[in-house]
């Protein structure tokens, strides 16, 4: 082969080397102030992540005390991300996208990994099924009792299959079940199958109530 065939071929190989490392450059972090919508679900530059590794108890969840009394660890799962993210800038870095159209994202508020911190204090589950980040910062939590851990408390997964079948028969659309409501004071929010005021809501599409497919949509 000419030297002049061998040189054009290397020179197209280290182009191709090149674009190829381009495109496995890790993606930089989305940085700003970010807006919590649950327990393992926030709004930053206009995007709506899922934190990797972890699911958190939906905000309608209640979980069991050590005293055999109940908590509401949905919404003190929701509330404690707030505080987190109200402490710093946070910083996300996109892993992956899901169904709904989130970005699986590791997020950070001034350094400190906001999914560990939710497993480690017991106020999310470590989503064993898709990471394994976060296993050992659960069994830690497991063994402390805390949270979750302190009494009964059904898997966030769980707890959205065994709420949505039942309810899937009683709604107009079996596949989008979540109740989008709109209350006295004007204030939007949803119920999705098995939450406490889930039966005692009607909708009422008329007034601008709808019904969603997913809390993401919601």
């Amino acid at each position: 082969m000419p030297r002049s065939a061998l040189l054009r071929i290397a020179s197209a190989a280290a182009a191709l080397s090149l674009g190829l490392a381009a495109c496995e450059k890790p993606p930089e972090a989305q940085r700003g102030t970010a807006q919590v919508v649950d327990g393992d679900t926030l709004d930053l530059a206009g995007r709506r992540m899922r934190l990797h590794g972890i699911d958190a108890p939906e905000l309608d969840q209640i979980c069991g005390r050590a005293d055999g009394g109940s908590w509401p660890c949905g919404r003190a799962a929701r509330d404690r991300l707030a505080a987190l993210v109200a402490e710093a800038e946070t910083a996300c870095t996109a892993r992956a996208s899901d169904s709904y159209g989130r970005i699986i994202a590791s997020c950070t508020a001034d350094g400190r990994d906001l999914g560990e911190t939710l497993v480690g204090e017991g106020l999310a589950w470590a989503y064993l099924h898709f990471s394994r980040a976060y296993a050992e910062t659960e069994t830690r939590a497991r063994a402390a009792r805390r949270g979750v851990w302190q009494g009964e408390a059904e898997a966030a997964w769980d707890y959205r299959r065994h709420g949505w079948q039942p309810a899937a028969a009683t709604v107009p659309d079996p596949a989008c079940p979540i109740k989008g409501n709109i209350t006295a004071s004007g204030e939007r929010i949803y119920h999705t199958p098995g939450s406490t005021w889930y039966a005692r809501t009607g909708i009422d599409t008329a007034s601008g109530e709808a019904w969603f497919c997913n809390p993401a949509e919601a």
